[in-house]
């Protein structure tokens, strides 16, 4: 439960720090919101923890190919 409420605090913060103008205010609130997150990943189940790191990869994975462009040439 711990986990659950970390992460949203987390996303919360992400969230607020986008709509904020103030840059000091906007770094902090960034730093803070990731650090929520990742205690709330740290918490959560293995099943979930697997699932971010599937998702994450194949996310990674997809911006990877399409920087290089699947392979095709482009003069």
């Amino acid at each position: 439960m711990g986990s659950l409420v970390l992460l949203l605090v987390g996303l919360g913060t992400l969230l607020s720090a986008l709509k904020t103008k103030d840059e000091i205010n906007r770094i902090t609130a960034f730093i803070s919101g990731t650090i929520s997150l990742i205690w709330g990943l740290a918490l959560a189940p293995l099943a979930f923890q697997l699932l971010v790191e599937i998702v994450s990869i194949l996310a990674a994975f997809s911006v990877c190919m399409r920087c290089l462009g699947c392979g095709v040439k482009g003069d």
